[in-house]
């Protein structure tokens, strides 16, 4: 057999990285922003967080392999629809118990204004626990605007379906239909809250 041309040589030739054996194991699970960077980029119209991992075996710093995680810190209409189907799946079932409907009329009023701050608050602190805890400080206004579209969208919700079933005396006792609302907006938005966490 003839010698064989160079270009068929080349071909041939494979890069020789080191064996697992030789890397050590803190290198391939880099905590540095050398083998690890981050960006956020828009894709398909939405926010996606898009980290380049690096082969740490490669000194040329080839990317390895691309992450890519959508970001849930804006608010577009598809969230605004899962916010009111989930609060809906909550409202519908106990706008209709007559538990709730006394509980209007006995429950102090007090107790309501301490319900309405349980609820924000536990709509903020998971909201921000599953969105904006790494993406808080540039994006403030959003988490604020998600945890008030949130509660609101739930009130609106619940008024609505109380409304339909007469169960709102809206001119003869406001405050009675203020407080049904407010006492069924409390699971109403905890479940507008989660069904918010669908991608």
């Amino acid at each position: 057999m003839g010698k064989k041309s160079s270009k068929e040589e080349k071909a041939n030739e494979q890069v020789q990285l080191p064996s697992l054996e030789e890397v050590n194991p803190h290198e391939l699970y880099p905590s540095s922003n050398d083998q690890e960077k981050s960006s956020i980029k828009r894709i398909g119209g939405y926010l996606h967080s898009v980290t380049h991992v690096r082969d740490p075996r490669d000194h040329k710093g080839k990317i390895f392999n691309l992450i890519v995680k959508p970001l849930m810190i804006e608010l577009r209409p598809r969230d605004i629809m899962q916010i009111i189907v989930g609060a809906a799946l909550f409202a519908i079932p106990v706008s209709f118990s007559e538990e709730v409907w006394s509980l209007g009329e006995t429950l102090p009023f007090t107790n309501i204004l301490i319900l309405t701050f349980l609820s924000i608050l536990l709509i903020a602190s998971f909201v921000y626990f599953n969105f904006y805890r790494f993406n808080f400080k540039n994006h403030v206004f959003e988490y604020v605007k998600r945890v008030l579209a949130t509660y609101f969208l739930s009130l609106l919700v619940v008024a609505g379906i109380l409304t339909l079933i007469d169960k709102c005396p809206w001119g003869e006792n406001n405050l009675l239909a203020i407080k049904r609302i407010i006492i069924i907006a409390f699971p109403a938005s905890m479940s507008a809250t989660l069904s918010d966490t669908l991608k």
